[in-house]
């Protein structure tokens, strides 16, 4: 099969030739329909995962596939289910992870890889849906519109009438925008330096767009960085309400710190709150059932964000457009059902 794999860090993928292995209790055999590429990934290829000892591996964390064969134990899916892959696990086994063949040589990989035509899955994260379910929702259930949904949902406790920012509108940015107006935020900002992004920001559902976190005037309630730039959280979290809740999405890059100004602040009101997130504390298997019926009723939408589609074979130009900034999401198209 082909695969997008990482060898090298700091380098583009190369889209190898890789050999499939029997698969071990718990393990599923998807293939791989479609993928979304997340900024996340971005720090896979400089190695700020800690990745880079695990050379060379596979890519890719979101996507949706059809079950082709189960392992031994497997008791969620079945032969020919349509499958959210997802990194956040849920139910079934949490299975080893799993083996591949390059170039003769056992390679090891993440429990759930998705640019590739097939993938070797950890039962615990795939979720069934209905064999209807739009390919490009399901790849982005797998990451970005769970964990929008999520930190609204889960982690911020967003009340009625609340003030949001979201700083970065890529396709996790505009996910907790639409989120943050499904939820009756008021005002909702999205913070974005790319001029050509506003249009799809207002569809998302923002109040107002300007292009830095200084420019606004009021405090606000809830503020969600996904740039990961030190400098724009350390302004952010000045603009926090005596109640405001700052969550990070975007990751810093290893060693470098996050200053908090005048830090006295953080206990005004009811006292401040600065979080990192892991995926919004989804749950795959009971929330993604409900955005998949969010979505049937036309309440969620996600086409409009879906900007660019690639093959596989072009996967390093969409990685190229992803950096650019100039992408709402980016669906690689693998697999035809």
């Amino acid at each position: 099969m082909k695969a997008a794999v990482l060898e090298q860090i700091d380098a583009p993928l190369a889209v190898r030739d890789v050999e499939l292995t029997e698969l071990k209790v718990g393990q599923v055999l998807v293939k791989v329909l479609v993928s979304g590429l997340c900024g996340a990934q971005l720090h896979e290829i400089r190695g700020h995962k800690g990745n880079a000892k695990f050379l060379p591996h596979l890519m890719g964390h979101e996507g949706c596939g059809i079950v082709d064969e189960v392992g031994p134990g497997v008791t969620t899916v079945k032969v020919g289910d349509k499958v959210v892959m997802h990194w956040r696990p849920g139910t079934g086994i949490e299975a080893p992870f799993p083996s591949y063949i390059l170039d003769g040589k056992s390679m090891s990989s993440g429990k759930c890889t998705t640019l590739s035509e097939y993938s070797i899955v950890s039962e615990n994260r795939l979720t069934t849906v209905p064999q209807d379910t739009p390919e490009d929702l399901c790849a982005i259930l797998g990451c970005a519109l769970t964990t929008a949904m999520g930190i609204i949902d889960n982690e911020v406790d967003l009340k009625f009438g609340e003030s949001v920012a979201v700083i970065g509108c890529g396709g996790v940015g505009l996910n907790l925008i639409q989120a943050a107006s499904l939820k009756s935020a008021c005002s909702i900002y999205a913070v974005e330096k790319n001029i050509n992004k506003k249009n799809l920001c207002f569809i998302a559902g923002a109040t107002t767009f300007i292009d830095d976190i200084n420019s606004i005037e009021e405090k606000v309630d809830v503020i969600i960085d996904t740039t990961g730039i030190p400098g724009v959280i350390s302004d952010a979290i000045t603009h926090l309400s005596g109640k405001g809740r700052m969550i990070l999405v975007g990751q810093p890059a290893p060693g470098r710190g996050v200053e908090v100004m005048n830090a006295v602040n953080l206990f005004s009101g009811m006292g401040q709150t600065i979080k990192a997130t892991q995926g919004g504390k989804t749950n795959p298997t009971e929330d993604i059932p409900r955005y998949v019926r969010m979505h049937q009723e036309g309440i969620l939408s996600i086409e409009q964000f879906v900007t660019h589609k690639f093959k596989l074979d072009q996967v390093n130009e969409a990685f190229d457009l992803l950096r650019s900034g100039n992408a709402g999401r980016i669906i690689i198209e693998i697999g035809a059902v």
